[in-house]
């Protein structure tokens, strides 16, 4: 595994291996670091189908707002590095602030509408930042095919968007949700919770299983699952929550109300973000007439 700090290493070192091998399919793992398994889970899924695979660590302040956590985001690098080695990286590039931004971002990367709900509308500017790295890493690392995460579902949606809008030549993969035994989506901000909250917020994975049984039901409307989920996560005496929404997926448009889902066509998005003390949890079902589909 070859280790590059620096936009013209990781090059340099791709160009080599493209010459060798023209066809060369390479993979691409972007992240912030602070790796789990569900990350792991990226690196496998792109060594399976790839010849190379290019994990990025690199904690993006253009992505974090100004009361956000970017300086208390939690980073381990010689522990990213052994699971990135363990799970089968080619490349780890791990860039500093100043060599992604070596000077002042003018430029920004706007999705409209994908962006008007959810994270976006609670993290405003969020993914713009979000739209400007990944456009950046996609140029430097020149892959064809991309890995995300579907616990972050608006992100994909946002990335398959822009990928399509600015020709990118790269297919997006989106991938499973990883959950601990109890339900709990695989996150680096876990570790902000304290054993207390660790308890509660199983009630998201929870409150999910339980919208997706309800939707089976006859008659049920989307105003009534979304009130459903927010009853359930309201057992929670520490749960707080940010939003909870059943959108059409991926153009993320709203739905009536009042619309019955067993009308409804297409994937669904039921997703949630609640905050347990100081730390804000993200997760979601991805639904069809009320079936779990395979991201969860």
């Amino acid at each position: 595994m070859i280790i590059c700090r620096t936009k013209r290493e990781l090059k340099d070192a791709l160009h080599k291996l493209r010459v060798q091998q023209p066809d060369r399919k390479v993979g691409f793992v972007p992240t912030m670091g602070f790796l789990h398994e569900g990350h792991a889970s990226l690196i496998r899924q792109s060594v399976q189908e790839c010849d190379t695979t290019v994990l990025s660590i690199f904690v993006n302040p253009l992505q974090f707002g100004p009361n956000e956590d970017f300086d208390r985001y939690p980073r381990d690098e010689q522990r990213d590095l052994a699971l990135a080695q363990a799970s089968g990286a080619d490349f780890v590039f791990m860039p500093s602030v100043e060599e992604m931004y070596p000077s002042k971002m003018l430029t920004r990367v706007t999705v409209d509408v994908v962006t008007d709900r959810l994270c976006g509308a609670s993290r405003p500017g969020h993914f713009d930042g979000v739209g400007a790295v990944v456009s950046k890493l996609f140029h430097i690392v020149q892959p064809q095919r991309a890995y995300f995460g579907m616990k972050d579902a608006q992100q994909v949606a946002v990335i398959q968007r822009m990928t399509m809008d600015l020709d990118f030549p790269i297919e997006i993969v989106p991938c499973p949700i990883v959950r601990e035994p109890d339900g709990l989506a695989l996150s680096s901000r876990n570790v902000y919770l304290s054993a207390e909250e660790r308890t509660q917020a199983v009630v998201l994975s929870q409150s999910l299983a339980e919208a997706a049984a309800l939707g089976g039901q006859v008659g049920i409307t989307v105003s009534e699952l979304q009130e459903q989920v927010r009853r359930k996560i309201g057992q929670s005496p520490i749960a707080d929550i940010d939003y909870v929404e059943l959108l059409a997926f991926p153009n993320l448009t709203p739905l009536d109300p009042n619309q019955s889902l067993a009308d409804t066509e297409g994937e669904l998005l039921l997703a949630l973000a609640v905050k347990f003390g100081r730390t804000r949890l993200i997760d979601n079902r991805i639904l069809r007439f009320a079936e779990v589909k395979a991201y969860v």
